[in-house]
């Protein structure tokens, strides 16, 4: 009986849904992984950034290589590579063709991943000590060594997860595809809480505890994740062969989509070990306030341009599958505005507060560390606008299987970002200087990429009407920012509110007003994508009247 009903719950979550409902689904769990984010965040700096800032920032620099990797060989290269293809293969009916290309994917990923695990651990000393952090005092460069050998697992069992769960993305199934990043989470909290005190079996202490048990609890959370990943699949027909089919079509179009794509993340991130390395030279603490600020601004991206992307990739790659390009522009269009109409009131509501966000995240007390992330997070609130809008753009590329031009852009945009923290650094802009170049160089890349994209579709896409409505955003994102800025005059926050019972209600208060005073400005400029909430607002306000 019991059995049954795993089963039941595991076919209903598996159940196929609307662009509407995996929006919702997937930003619903973007904002529960987010909230958990924060609250490990919180938990690692009230007990490491005030009282072993060089703990922390070894903690935080260990990442860098085995997330580096994950990326560059995994990460959204498959995502975007792999659907559009095995989905064509399932609208003609080819199960069989789509099956070989997903065992085929995966048993090749984890061979390259697992590889790549071993030889992190190999080299891990040469690569944090000269690549990523040689600022790092000595004590800290043998602490991120150690650290980085433990999560170089990382990029193996990722990928694993990666693969199921773009298989079930790819056939419109997202609650556990969702839900997965949330479980990581929990288990580096677990790994904060418990694993830091140490870890005794039957009465043996075999691991002595400190800072080295929250990299213990990042692989713990990994593996529960792979086994989130692993339920998903119930129901699904899923028929996985220890095999790689090299002859299968598919999977060769796979492998020339993959590099470009693949070598997109890299840069990327080669922008990031370009931070941390600049970073590290800025004094102890500096590598994890920029985390911070960067992980704190890449919320926002995550719960509106990565949900809202990925929810209508699909339908994308559908349309332009059965040779509807007209239908296509229209769902871009779509998907774009959206985008737009609730990225821009964010990142300027972000921007005003950005000293009670950060106030989530550090309740230490140490005004200077918060003053560094609530600082960074300024520059950066510009790049949660542009970043949200790059997945939708990067994404109507991927949608027409051509990885190479976001790769192209992206050459130019991280080139040029990299160049400008060089010389912001040089100029003694400190993080500040870097968080700079990233709003900037994000800019930059959405501006080429669209350019691009509007010459392709014949200027089709973004026309006369979308061009008028953006303006009509901006208008009402100001009105908002109006409000935001005079709202935190009138509730401003104190050097002593460290307590979460003092700062959120003032920033949900602010944020609350401030959003209202959009909708309202977005009513009357006639945003069609304000009708729907002011529409449901006034039957809750009204349901009574009669």
């Amino acid at each position: 009986m019991k059995k049954f009903k795993f089963r039941s719950v595991v076919a209903m979550a598996n159940a196929k849904m609307s662009v509407k409902s995996a929006a919702i689904v997937l930003a619903s769990s973007t904002l529960i992984s987010a909230l958990l984010g924060l609250f490990r965040d919180r938990l690692l700096n009230s007990y490491y950034l005030g009282t072993y800032p060089t703990g922390i920032d070894a903690y935080t620099a260990a990442f860098t290589i085995p997330d580096f990797m994950f990326f560059i060989l995994t990460s959204g290269a498959l995502a975007v590579s792999f659907i559009p293809v095995f989905n064509q293969r399932l609208i003609t009916g080819n199960k069989k063709s789509a099956w070989e290309l997903s065992s085929s994917l995966l048993n090749l990923l984890a061979l390259l991943t697992l590889i790549t695990s071993v030889l992190i651990m190999i080299f891990a000393d040469p690569l944090i000590r000269y690549v990523v952090s040689p600022g790092l005092d000595e004590s800290g460069m043998i602490l991120a060594i150690n650290m980085t050998r433990v999560i170089a697992i990382n990029p193996f069992l990722f990928s694993i997860a990666t693969v199921l769960t773009s298989v079930q993305q790819a056939v419109g199934r997202f609650v556990f595809y969702a839900f997965a990043p949330a479980i990581y989470n929990i288990g580096i909290i677990i790994g904060i809480t418990w694993f830091t005190g140490g870890i005794n079996l039957f009465g043996v202490q075999i691991f002595e505890g400190g800072i080295m048990g929250v990299a213990i609890g990042v692989i713990l959370g990994a593996v529960m994740q792979l086994i989130v990943s692993l339920i998903g699949l119930f129901g699904l027909g899923f028929d996985y062969d220890f095999k790689i089919y090299w002859k299968n079509q598919g999977f060769r179009t796979i492998l020339k989509l993959l590099p470009p794509r693949s070598l997109d993340q890299g840069i990327d991130y080669v922008n990031a070990i370009v931070n941390t390395n600049l970073s590290s030279r800025m004094g102890a603490g500096a590598v994890r306030s920029f985390n911070q600020a960067s992980s704190l601004h890449q919320m926002p991206v995550n719960l509106i341009g990565v949900a809202i992307s990925t929810a209508f990739f699909p339908k994308l790659t559908e349309e332009l599958g059965s040779g509807d390009k007209s239908e296509f522009y229209n769902t871009f269009r779509k998907a774009l505005r959206m985008i737009l109409w609730i990225a821009l009131p964010v990142a300027a509501i972000a921007f005003f507060t950005r000293g009670y966000v950060t106030s989530f995240i550090s309740n230490i007390g140490n005004n200077d560390s918060n003053g560094t992330i609530a600082s960074v997070l300024g520059t950066l609130c510009i790049a949660i606008f542009a970043r949200s809008v790059f997945h939708i753009a990067s994404r109507g590329f991927y949608a027409y299987q051509d990885t190479k031009t976001p790769f192209r852009v992206s050459i130019i945009a991280i080139g040029l970002t990299i160049a400008l923290s060089v010389w912001f650094y040089f100029l003694g802009w400190g993080v500040d200087g870097l968080g700079l170049a990233q709003s900037i160089g994000a800019i930059i890349e959405i501006i080429i990429l669209l350019f691009i994209l509007q010459r392709r579709s014949e200027h089709k896409i973004l026309n006369r009407d979308f061009w008028k409505t953006t303006l009509k955003m901006l208008i009402a994102t100001a009105v908002a920012a109006c409000v935001a800025f005079s709202l935190t005059k009138f509730i401003p926050l104190m050097a002593t509110d460290t307590s979460l019972v003092i700062t959120v209600p003032k920033f949900l208060l602010i944020s609350a007003l401030s959003i209202l005073s959009y909708l309202i400005a977005s009513y009357f400029l006639n945003l069609e994508e304000a009708q729907p909430i002011i529409g449901y607002i006034k039957k809750v306000l009204f349901r009574n009247a009669k």
